[in-house]
């Protein structure tokens, strides 16, 4: 399995070769993954452009907290996203909005 690193790395080429996953999306998607291969990383959309980035944003539009394990099986395809979140696997902060176009984000 890739280390969270490189899912971040990856979802950068994904995004850049791909504007429409991002196109009409603005904002700013932070991630916290605690455990083993945790750590932030953010996400930042902007005109139909993306940029990955790790570390923490000074004004994210939403923040998703989660394990780096469970991270790494939702962009796997293993967790869905919306169930994660109703058995509290995946907490949300800020823009429900967002949120809910994390999946097409990172599918």
């Amino acid at each position: 399995m890739p280390s969270t690193n490189e899912i971040f790395q990856e979802l950068q080429n994904r995004l850049q070769n791909n504007p429409d996953k991002v196109a009409g999306l603005n904002g700013v998607f932070q991630f916290a993954l605690s455990g083993e291969d945790g750590g932030n990383y953010y996400i930042s959309v902007s005109n139909g452009s993306a940029e990955v980035a790790q570390g923490t944003h000074n004004a994210p539009g939403v923040t998703i907290s989660m394990t780096a394990d469970n991270f790494k099986e939702m962009v796997a395809g293993r967790l869905n996203p919306t169930s994660a979140f109703f058995s509290g696997q995946l907490q949300i902060k800020g823009d429900m909005g967002m949120a809910l176009r994390l999946q097409s984000l990172i599918g």
